[in-house]
């Protein structure tokens, strides 16, 4: 690469580096593994950066470089995880609901694909358009409003799952199962019977 492009690349990093961070940080909870998610993808990036004729689309490059970094290390890493049969409880540093909020949102963010995350992140914490979200993962406009509302729909029910896990385990009684249908009972009694 020449020496122009270093000097570019450099500025380009100094002047884009806390914003394409708090990216990365929204892409994996961890402040570490987002740190070093943002240098894999620069480092990545770097080596392709002459390539990069329109660099005003360097943002959302290096975001997909980052995104397919994540799904990288996502399919290969190793299950260390053990199933418990209750939660363990959340901590919170500074205790204001706001932070707690913030915590319990990045921990169930945890729940979707890579792909649904990336989705996610990009509408609603980027601010990104459906079609600019649409560019930097390489997919169709449909596809994105399709995959984000499946990803919405997964995290509502994931926070109505664990806000009845934390009901049950406070004690309160558990909804009732719908009762089923008396007449269809019935029939099958009698279909049974035949």
């Amino acid at each position: 690469m020449a020496q122009g492009q270093v000097l570019e690349f450099e500025e380009y990093v100094r002047t884009r580096h806390d914003a394409l961070l708090r990216s990365a940080r929204r892409l994996v909870p961890d402040p570490v593994d987002a740190q070093d998610l943002l240098q894999t993808a620069l480092v990545r990036t770097y080596g392709r950066w002459d390539g990069i004729a329109d660099k005003s689309l360097a943002d959302a490059y290096l975001r997909r470089v980052m995104i397919n970094t994540r799904t990288e290390w996502w399919r290969a890493r190793r299950l260390e995880e053990v199933p418990t049969e209750q939660l363990p409880d959340a901590s919170v540093d500074d205790g204001t609901e706001q932070r707690a909020d913030r915590a319990l949102l990045m921990d169930v963010l945890g729940v979707l694909a890579p792909k649904q995350r990336s989705v996610v992140v990009l509408r609603h914490w980027e601010q990104m358009s459906t079609e600019e979200t649409a560019a930097a993962l390489g997919m169709s406009a449909g596809t994105v409003k399709s995959t984000l509302h499946r990803a919405l729909a997964r995290l509502r029910q994931e926070l109505e799952d664990r806000a009845a896990r934390s009901l049950e385990a406070e004690g309160a009684p558990a909804r009732m199962p719908a009762q089923p249908d008396r007449r269809h009972d019935e029939r099958g009694r009698e279909r049974c019977a035949a």
